[in-house]
């Protein structure tokens, strides 16, 4: 019987829930077709199988967490089905449970976690395994937190000690998101005659962050509640939609957000592209866009101000090497997700090129890992692409800074020429540079993208691809 076994998904990735079971028991199924789909709190994906043969059983549920190399479902394979034709010899007699070897009870994971049908038929078995082998691990503290909600316990400043009074609702009783959510949602609602505030005494400012970004009361106060009216239609949220609401509403809440704007002039850019872009694609067999120019002049504006390239981490900055660049991307559902070029600063023009393509074609087609959307140390969005000719970009924490780029239009211009002033028609675009003003001024945040427009005006006509 061939185990199928949740699969490492990224170096930060330790648990993922079951959204979707694409085959049921009894179900034949090819080798490398899909089984099921997962998501993790980065993205979501199809898990198949390395093997041919039928789905015999699936030990979790729709909606149930799993750990990574943990065994979630049992494949018989045609070797399987050939031994089990075979006549097999009487086994001995034994008692069921009393002599049951730990070891028929298979443990891939730091948590046993089962279905409620099946948690009955092996809770005896589980618990002798789990006394007599410690194949259980906690932490030190002697509770297992997911690297999710610990994440969420370190934004909304849950102590190591309010977690251990949680409530833990998941298997073995393990804290969810949802049981944290709803202590930060109590906590926040604690009545006001108990706070420092009531008393006349100054809230510290670290204290004002104990609110859920999914209630957006970042300030310490519930969002309204809107007004139903007949006909209107209530859609609840999906996945990646709450995820994004929770990290924008996130993001405001921790970064004092400014934005800069400057015009560059891009006709030198688009005549040159006009030019090389069919034989690069015969050449290449890919295309050609603006977004790969756009990134080689942010990554030589980074090299220009390296501070631009950086983290926060409560009062550290953290000063990155690499430059690995986010590029925001819309997905067909209408959802947004920011795969990452990892050292973007290796690759030529063309390497670029290839690298955005990539990457697009696979968030269009839902193939994205979640190592591809991590590890960004600054992000650029393209709202030009949608016919905007400006926007105001939310920072993509723990980044401090995203540029977003705008339409490219044809503008009438006032250029300077040794015989005078003349009015021609130019390519123009607005560049819209939003940075964390807790670590970058606006001297730099102003220069960085007046140095990104730099690049791009200069652009040689001559050049090579």
């Amino acid at each position: 019987m061939f185990e199928l076994i949740m699969p490492k998904m990224g170096e930060s990735v330790a648990e993922a829930t079951i959204t979707q079971w694409l085959k049921k028991e009894g179900e034949t199924i090819s080798m490398d077709e899909s089984v099921l789909t997962i998501a993790t709190d980065k993205v979501d994906s199809d898990i198949p199988s390395p093997v041919s043969g039928v789905l015999v059983k699936c030990l979790f549920q729709e909606n149930e967490v799993i750990q990574v190399g943990q065994v979630i479902a049992h494949i018989q394979t045609e070797g399987d089905a050939q031994a089990d034709a075979a006549p097999a010899p009487k086994p001995a007699e034994t008692p069921a449970i009393k002599e049951a070897s730990p070891a028929a009870v298979v443990l891939s994971a730091p948590e046993v976690m089962t279905s409620a049908s099946a948690a009955e038929a092996i809770s005896v078995t589980a618990e002798a395994v789990k006394n007599s082998t410690g194949a259980i691990p906690r932490e030190s503290e002697g509770r297992f937190y997911s690297p999710l909600v610990r994440s969420i316990a370190e934004a909304e400043g849950v102590s190591e000690g309010e977690l251990s009074t949680i409530h833990g609702s998941g298997s073995d009783g393990r804290v969810t998101k949802s049981d944290l959510l709803q202590f930060i949602k109590h906590r926040s609602q604690a009545p006001a005659a108990s706070s420092p505030a009531s008393m006349g005494t100054p809230v510290p400012a670290a204290n004002v962050q104990t609110a859920s970004p999914s209630l957006a009361n970042g300030h310490g106060f519930q969002a309204p509640k809107p007004t139903i009216f007949p006909g209107d239609e209530l859609v609840e949220m999906d996945r990646m939609r709450s995820l994004i609401s929770d990290h924008m509403v996130m993001s405001k809440h921790v970064s004092p957000h400014v934005t800069s704007f400057v015009e560059a002039d891009v006709t030198n850019l688009v005549l040159w592209r006009n030019k090389v872009k069919s034989s690069y694609e015969k050449r290449e067999d890919d295309k050609l866009t603006f977004t790969p120019i756009f990134m080689e002049a942010v990554i030589k504006a980074i090299k220009d101000f390296p501070n631009i390239n950086v983290s926060i981490d409560g009062k550290t900055i953290v000063k990155h090497k690499p430059i690995n660049l986010g590029m925001a991307t819309a997905l067909p559902s209408g959802n947004l997700i920011v795969p990452v070029i990892k050292n973007a600063d290796r690759f030529s023009l063309s390497g670029l090129a290839k690298a955005v393509n990539e990457l697009a074609e696979k968030a269009r087609t839902n193939k994205l890992a979640p190592d591809d959307i991590q590890g960004g140390t600054y992000t650029v969005t393209n709202v030009g692409t949608f016919g905007n000719v400006m926007g105001t970009p939310i920072i993509n924490q723990p980044q401090v800074a995203i540029l977003a780029l705008g339409a490219i239009r044809k503008l009438p211009a006032v250029l300077e020429t040794p015989s005078g002033d003349v009015i021609a028609i130019r390519h123009k675009m607005f560049l819209s540079h939003s940075y964390d003003h807790r670590v970058v001024d606006g001297a730099l945040g102003g220069m960085f993208v007046r140095r990104v427009a730099d690049y791009l005006e200069q652009w040689d006509l001559n050049r090579e691809i």
